[in-house]
Parts: structure tokens; sequence; C-alpha cells
């Protein structure tokens, strides 16, 4: 029986162009992101299980991947007499996100950092989740984040840096939805939700875009809340408070009322829409009263972007004031972004958006014989260091294979290495474009090959 070459489910490979694609994407949001101060930072694939566990809620709990132990520890684990379960068989799990390995290293290494750190951090998580359009188990995440502060400052600096990031990449109709985890904790608390069910009702309102507001009712009534409840909460549901923010927002005031927590809400979004009011943000921003955020330490302010043509987000994000504090024993303010790489290739490449690439190579070398490779060789070397991008032929073969193998790779130009050009001091430039040929000294094929370059 032959081994399957396939990768995992939900996993890929990623052949040259599509590498050039993601590395186009990468480029633009790590440029923007250092254009907003933010510094890099890169965290191990594997984190303790203990660092992971409890920080995403019951169902992010259960996406986690774990790590067996290994060696002894596995083999003594197994012939125990005790009952065997996950627990005792796994102490490691790999990254779930990129924002629980932050809050680990900022109670690290906090001595360290400024006191309001910027770090942005492009690497994969893994997610044990059904493979779909968009949606993998390995993935690339591109955070942003923002420790040390309570403003809404840093509300508006992240949104401008996501919205700059779609600008830079070609989007034009991006949406931002809006809303707070205190003012949705006190929506649902004065529909009459039970305290003990609160969360539960966030986690099923989450999967409005998804299920639909009749299905939201339904797993709101198998999740245990009371007609009543969920009758209240209609309205919400079915997003009719309103067609403008400052309407959304007023309503919203009149239902929960004198809540502390509600009023928090209210203020700190209205605070978030004037900061971005004249910035990269403004007239994107939507407050969305049901937007939820599926991840549990989520404490103020969430946001995602969406387009028109994918179900999800393409990145979304939120204030996060109480996760550090599990690693260090005190509140710590953060708020942060992720953008969804794989989501924004996907729309990018069905949408036809990338640029074609220009990072491959520029001259191929050929190989006349065995004789002539090291002059081949030490040409290509020449070449390099003129900032040209060279491709050797690493074998002696028939020149036309040469040509033919460079123009199937789209390398524009053939450096040709043969023995009567080099008794002469010279090389031979070949255009594979025009098929215009171009002998030149061979001290100036670097300049030549540059010129021809520039003039296509």
């Amino acid at each position: 029986m032959s081994t399957s070459t396939k990768p995992p489910a939900g996993t890929r490979d990623f052949l040259p162009e599509a590498m050039e694609q993601r590395r186009q994407v990468i480029a633009v949001v790590e440029r923007v992101y250092r254009s907003y101060g933010f510094l890099p930072l890169e965290t191990p694939a594997m984190e303790n299980l203990s660092t992971l566990l409890g920080k995403y809620g019951d169902e992010g709990d259960q996406l986690i991947f774990r790590l067996l132990h290994r060696g002894e520890k596995l083999t003594r684990t197994l012939s125990s007499q005790e009952p065997v379960d996950e627990r005792r068989l796994a102490d490691l799990g790999l990254r779930y996100d990129l924002t629980v390995p932050l809050a680990r290293v900022v109670a690290q290494h906090g001595s360290r950092l400024p006191r309001i750190f910027r770090r942005f951090q492009v690497q994969p998580v893994w997610r044990a989740d059904r493979p779909g359009r968009g949606r993998f188990r390995e993935f690339f995440q591109c955070d942003a984040d923002i420790v040390g502060s309570q403003s809404m400052g840093v509300e508006a600096e992240l949104l401008g840096a996501v919205c700059e990031v779609f600008d830079e990449l070609g989007f034009s109709e991006l949406r931002v939805k809006l809303n707070h985890r205190q003012l949705l904790f006190a929506l649902v608390s004065c529909a009459g939700v039970p305290e003990h069910l609160e969360t539960d009702a966030l986690v099923a309102m989450d999967k409005l875009d998804k299920i639909g507001p009749d299905g939201v009712a339904a797993e709101l009534r198998d999740r245990g809340l009371h007609a009543a409840a969920i009758r209240e909460l209609g309205p919400v549901l079915q997003r009719e408070l309103g067609e403008d923010n400052e309407a959304i927002l007023a309503a919203l005031e009149a239902r929960v009322g004198d809540s502390e927590r509600g009023a928090q809400g209210i203020a700190e979004l209205r605070e978030v829409l004037r900061l971005t009011a004249r910035g990269p943000a403004a007239g994107r921003l939507t407050v969305d009263p049901v937007l939820a955020r599926g991840l549990s330490y989520y404490t103020g302010p969430i946001f995602e972007v969406e387009v028109s043509d994918l179900a999800g987000s393409l990145a979304g994000g939120g204030r996060y004031d109480e996760l550090v504090g599990m690693f260090l024993g005190r509140k710590v303010p953060a708020c942060g972004v992720a953008l969804g790489l794989e989501r924004i290739l996907v729309v990018m490449g069905e949408r036809g958006m990338f640029r074609p690439a220009t990072s491959g190579p520029q001259v191929l070398v050929t190989c006349w014989s065995a004789e002539l490779a090291p002059e081949s060789v030490a040409l290509a070397a020449e070449l390099r260091r003129g900032s040209l991008r060279v491709e050797l032929y690493p074998e002696p073969s028939k020149l036309g294979r040469q040509l033919k193998y460079a123009a199937g790779r789209e390398i524009p130009l053939a450096a040709v290495v043969a023995p009567e050009e080099l008794a002469r001091g010279a090389v031979q430039l070949k255009d594979l474009r025009t098929g215009m040929r171009h002998e030149c000294p061979r001290a100036e094929v670097g300049s030549r090959a540059l010129a021809l370059l520039e003039e296509a």
C-alpha cells in the first residue's frame, strides 16, 4: 500500500506562487504595523497546556491540539493502573492564538519592556477545527497589540492600522463591526438572563450570522434560557435598533437602563467612534449589538472586519484587560487585533488582487560545458554582487534546452557563456522577451542586464 502524499486535513503545502502571494500580504502588514510603532515578537509553537487552558472558554479549549508526553513518561502513564485521561497524557499544546502567548511574555519579561508595549507578531497557530472554505487547522495570524493603557486611543490606533492594511492591499468596501463585552453582559442581564447563563447566552448570540435569529433562539432555549428572556432579546437579534450608530447606541442605552456595565460600554463605544472620526477607520465602523467574539478573555470593546463575499471575518480583536493578570496576579490593560492571513489570501485570490511576482530570477547564466562551468559560476557571483537575482543552470546541456528552461521560468534574460565570446572577452545576453541578442564586454554584463531590465 502506497503512503498518501497529502498533508493532514486542514493544512497545506505552499508552492512558490502561493509563497509569493503570502509574502506580498505579510510585507504590507509588517510595513503598516511598523509605521504605527509596533515592535516584532515571536513565541514558541508550543506552550505549556496550563498556559493555554481556561483562556478561550469551553469551546475554545476543546480545539487546542494536545501534545502527548514523550518517551518514558508516556510509557509510565499508559502502563499505570490508574485510569488514563487526557490531562495525564498531555502536558503541552500547540499555540491556539498569539494573544495568550503575548500575555505570558508580558508576565515573564515585563520589566524589560516599555511601559506601553506595542508588538506585532506574524506566526502560525493551530486549531482542531473542522476545515472549510477559508478555515484551516494550521493558519497564520498577523497580530498587533498594545499593552499598558486603558485609553480608547489604543482601540483607535489598532482600528486605524487594520484599515490602513486593508487599504494598501486593495480592499475598498470594508465593514468594521464594533461592540462591547460589558454592554453585551448588561443587555442579556436586563433581558432577564440569569447570571450563570450570561456567558452561554453570549456564545449563542455570537453565532447569529451562521445560524440566523431562529437558530440563536433555539440554542438559547437549549442552553436553559426562559422564553421571556429570549423574546426580550428579539429586537437585538433582529438588529432592529436603528439605522446609524448613534440611534443604535441610544436604543441600547434605553435597554440597559441604569446598568453600570451598560453605561461603561456605551460611553467607551462613543469614545472609540469619536477618536476614529478623522482617521483611516472613519466611516467604516458600525455598532453591532450582537457581535460577541467567542473568546472569553475579552473585557471591553470588540471588533471584526468583514467584506461582502466571505462568510466570517478577515480580522478581529478587542480589549482584554484581565488576561495578563491571570499570569501576574494584577490587572494589566491590553487590546489587540488579529488579521486572518488565510482568509485574506482566499478573497484576494478569488478577486485577482495580487500583483505579478517580481522576486524571481532576472538572469539565467548558462552552462556551456564542464570546462567552462567555473566561468559560469564566477559570472553568476559577479552579477549577484551587482544586485541582480541570478539563477545558474547547474549542468552542461544544449543551449536551446537551457533557454527553453529560462523561458518556462519566465526569466527575462540569459547570459550565454560560450567559447567564442569568451575568447573575445565578451558574453552574450539574450533577451528572452524580445529574442534580441546583445554581445557586451565581460566586465559590463551586469550594467547591460540592468539597462535591459529597466527598458521593459
